[in-house]
């Protein structure tokens, strides 16, 4: 149980606010219940690395298992509710339920594997391959896995697929050359 001797509460997250950062005490697995944010890592000389980008459905906060404290930050993208998980609570449930020690671990080893698969590919594979795996995360929940906003911005996604911002930029006006995909904005269209 958490420290007010709750399992699950609610948390709202207004957009730009943070719901952990590196080096706080891991006590909380967060599912996201509605929203959009971002995790990332602190490099040298202040800047950051996207980690990953995180929707409804998502768990997260799994960074805090290797030493007791997070290795990250989660910031909204948008307001944002998250319901918290005691870790307590969640590693007992675990035991008792193979199911959901299934989903946590299926939860682990997708975030394993997501670096090795964008680092493989060329700057506009990997980007188009970022985009159909976001299209496939939103049909996996009901959403339209066509047309979509993207609530993160272009430079967190050149981040998060280690590309400069302006190879990022040319590869999302390239890609619509194709006729694979309509960009305007934050829109896209498959």
């Amino acid at each position: 149980l958490s420290a007010d001797g709750r399992a699950f509460s609610r948390r709202r997250i207004r957009a730009g606010e943070t719901l952990y950062r590196e080096g706080d005490l891991f006590e909380h697995l967060y599912e996201v219940r509605s929203g959009n944010l971002k995790s990332s890592l602190s490099l040298s000389k202040g800047h950051e690395r996207v980690s990953g980008f995180h929707m409804a459905g998502d768990l997260i906060g799994l960074d805090g298992l290797a030493n007791g404290h997070h290795l990250s930050d989660a910031v909204a993208l948008e307001d944002t509710e998250v319901c918290a998980i005691s870790y307590a609570f969640a590693s007992e449930l675990a035991k008792r339920m193979p199911r959901f020690q299934h989903a946590l671990m299926q939860n682990l080893s997708r975030e394993a594997v997501k670096d090795f698969l964008f680092g493989c590919l060329l700057s506009s594979k990997r980007l188009a391959a970022f985009l159909l795996n976001f299209s496939q995360r939103l049909s996996a929940r009901g959403y339209s896995p066509r047309e979509f906003h993207l609530r993160m911005s272009r430079a967190d996604i050149a981040s998060y697929l280690a590309l400069t911002l302006q190879t990022a930029c040319r590869s999302f006006t390239e890609l619509p050359t194709s006729r694979l995909l309509e960009v305007e904005q934050r829109h896209v269209r498959l």
